[in-house]
Formats: structure tokens, C-alpha cells, sequence
């Protein structure tokens, strides 16, 4: 904690906001559902069912309804920076009991309330070996800073919101833009084949197309092979990205030379294979992967966003393959290989490629922009919350 305070702050414990009415503690309305009470039918309403770091599925009823604040109470859920995984919800939605629930009457307070907890180191509050856990009494033992100023509060957090905002709005074009890009791939590649093959079209295996290169980890007693500059990419850094541009772990050279044979040129079709299945991403930058996916290195340029496509549409496919009969999923490099693929003549595909490449060019230079602005607000978060630096109000 720091000796100084700014003038017109002050260091508080979320208890004591609780106790002077500034905020509610709403976990008593929490309701865990079951497996066969969720609806995933795809008509009607459905609302987002969040858990600790995220939206795990969608229901169709809900808990709450407006602008609160969850912070993660699964103690394993926290970045690599040990902050709290806090989520920022607005709208209609049901929320596991692995989610602190806060609400705030003042919007302003509430926003403010939610960049300091982000700034907030989690792990000292964090209890318990077998199960590590954010449990409440420790949730109000948290202490951040405090600005007294209502309008200080509001100057704080319009300008985290604004970078926020604009994260956001990127995030959603690049949903769309690749919501075209299926479109496009299911008008050229899927309707006409409903009645079987057209003239001129084959089925291959997919080896047939590309190169496919089953990832491996390092050994992990060699500390020296990790830290470096080469992203090595797992499940978890899949999740949500077309492309993949930062990865939790990275190879040093000599790491990634112990197995130069796993190494992704750009804009390889990464494909998850074990345990979470179907998960389909380009690398941004040369990477490996672990053991857990399968990569494609296309023969032909004009290969690429048309496997990436095809992978992404077989999802369902993919899991089926890989059930197998076991408690984990698992699809092998040699049957994932053998998957049989429908193509067309290659003008046919390289008109695709020509049709669609815009649209995954404009996703690659969105999420530039989103890296570029998450750093700018990861820089200037602590430093607002600190009262470092100040804004006008």
C-alpha cells in the first residue's frame, strides 16, 4: 500500500462502502443451474449465465436485470498479474455462485468501483489450499483508494470507458465481419453440395491440402527453453480469436529449436483436439503449440481462410470424432489427417480466397488496434487509481 494519498482520497475496505449504503452485496439471489435446467435451444430468448471469468452458456430466464459488477470467487480464476477476474455486466442474466454480485444505485460509483477492483492485487484475499477461494469475508476486506469526488469518479472512469468502449466496438465488427465471412463460405461451399457433389468437385483428405503438425511442449526441466519471444499457444488462448496474438506462455530460441519440426509459419489453422474440441484459430506471428492441437499449414495461400472456414463449421463433427467411447475427448493427429474434405476445382477456391481475404485482413488490423488499445489502458489504469495521474472534473 502506498504512504501516499492524494489529496481528496482515501484508502477504504469494501466493507465499510457496503456498510455506508454505497453498494449491495447481492450473492444471497444466486441460483447455480443444473445441466439438464439450461436451454440451449437456439429459438426463443436465451440470456447469458455468466461464471467466474466469463459467459459459460445461455438460458432462457434470468436473475438480474441492469448494471452490476461480478468478481470471480473461484480463487484459480485470476490473471497472470494476480488481479481479479471482474466483468463489468449490463442487461438480463443468470450468474453461477463461483460470481460475487455488486450493484450500485449510483452508475458512477458503480463504474469507478469496477476499474478499482481491476487494479486491485487479488491473491492476499485468496483462501484455502484444495479449493482457493475469494470468499465473501475476504471480498470486504479488500482495500482500494478512493476517490471522494463524485466527479473525480465519473472523469476516471469516462476515460477508461471510452478505450473500453472502442475495444468493444472492434470485438463486435470483427464478430460480424466473421459472421460474413461463414456466410460467404456456406453459400459456396455447403449449398451446393447438399445434393451431393458437383461436377468438377472431389473429396481428398485434408493432409491432401496441407501440412499437419501435431504441437508438443518442452521439457519443463529446462526453465531456459520458456520466456522468450516465440508465442506458444494452448487451449486457453484460443478461446474467441481468429487470430492469436498473445499467448499466456512463449519459447525461447533454444526452446523452440529443440523441436523446430513444430514450428507455424503465419496463419496456420490451429485446431484444439483434446479435451475442449472444435476450437479454431490462425496464428498472428511464427509459433508452436502444445500437444493439445492439431495445425494445418496450408499447401496453397489460397487455402487458408477456406480451411479455417471448413474447420470452424465441422465443429460438431470434430467432437463426434473425437468422443471415441472415453471420458476425454481426444481426435489424433492420424484420424484428424484423414478427415475427408469436399473441394472444388482451384479457380473456384482462389475466387473465394479473392472474395473473402478483405474480411480477414480488416479482423487482423481490428485486433492490432484492440492489442494497442489494451495496453494503453492496462498503462494507464493503475495509474488514475492511484491519483498518479489526474483529471480534470
Amino acid at each position: 500500500m502506498s504512504e501516499k494519498i492524494p489529496k481528496g482520497w482515501k484508502w477504504v475496505k469494501l466493507g465499510e462502502l457496503l456498510n455506508s449504503g454505497l453498494f449491495e452485496l447481492l450473492d444471497r439471489y444466486r441460483i447455480p443451474l443444473s445441466d439438464n435446467q439450461r436451454n440451449k435451444m437456439k429459438d426463443g430468448i436465451l440470456y447469458p449465465y455468466y461464471g467466474a471469468n466469463g459467459i459459460i452458456d445461455y438460458v432462457n430466464r434470468y436473475i438480474f436485470d441492469g448494471e452490476f459488477i461480478l468478481v470471480a470467487e473461484d480463487g484459480t480464476v485470476s490473471t497472470d498479474k494476480g488481479k481479479p477476474v471482474v466483468q463489468y455486466v449490463c442487461g438480463k442474466f443468470w450468474v453461477s455462485n463461483h460470481a460475487h454480485v455488486i450493484k450500485c444505485e449510483n452508475s458512477i460509483t458503480l463504474k469507478f468501483l469496477y476499474y478499482a477492483l481491476k487494479n486491485v492485487d487479488i491473491i492476499p484475499y485468496i483462501t484455502g489450499a484444495v479449493q482457493p477461494k475469494l470468499n465473501q469475508r475476504n471480498l470486504l476486506d479488500i482495500e482500494i483508494l478512493y476517490a471522494l469526488d463524485i466527479n473525480e469518479q465519473k472523469a476516471i472512469a469516462e476515460v477508461l470507458s471510452s478505450i473500453d468502449d472502442k475495444i468493444d466496438l472492434l470485438h463486435r465488427q470483427n464478430k460480424t465481419l466473421e459472421e460474413m465471412a461463414m456466410t460467404l463460405f456456406r453459400q459456396w461451399f455447403i449449398e451446393p453440395t447438399k445434393d451431393g457433389l458437383p461436377e468438377g468437385w472431389e473429396e481428398v483428405e485434408l493432409s491432401k491440402l496441407g501440412q499437419i503438425i501435431c504441437g508438443k511442449t518442452p521439457s519443463k526441466n529446462k526453465p531456459e527453453y520458456f520466456g522468450g519471444k516465440i508465442p506458444f499457444i494452448k487451449i486457453p488462448d484460443m478461446h474467441g480469436n481468429v487470430f492469436v496474438f498473445k499467448t499466456e506462455d512463449s519459447l525461447s530460441e533454444i526452446g523452440a529449436k529443440t523441436q523446430k519440426n513444430k514450428t507455424l509459419p503465419e496463419r496456420s489453422i490451429c485446431v484444439s483436439c483434446i479435451a475442449t474440441v472444435g476450437l479454431v484459430s490462425m496464428n498472428a506471428f511464427i509459433s508452436q503449440t502444445n500437444q493439445q492441437i492439431n495445425s494445418i499449414i496450408p499447401y496453397k495461400e489460397f487455402y487458408h481462410y477456406f480451411l479455417y472456414l471448413k474447420m470452424k463449421s465441422m465443429k460438431e463433427e470434430l467432437i463426434a470424432m473425437a468422443s471415441g467411447g472415453t471420458a476425454t475427448l481426444n481426435l489424433n493427429t492420424t484420424e484428424f489427417s484423414k478427415i475427408k474434405i469436399e473441394i472444388p476445382k482451384e479457380d473456384y477456391l482462389h475466387a473465394f480466397h479473392e472474395k473473402i481475404k478483405y474480411i480477414f485482413e480488416k479482423i487482423f488490423i481490428n485486433t492490432i488496434q484492440i492489442q494497442t488499445l489494451e495496453k494503453l489502458r492496462d498503462t494507464l489504469l493503475p495509474k488514475l487509481m492511484s491519483g498518479e495521474v489526474r483529471v480534470k472534473f
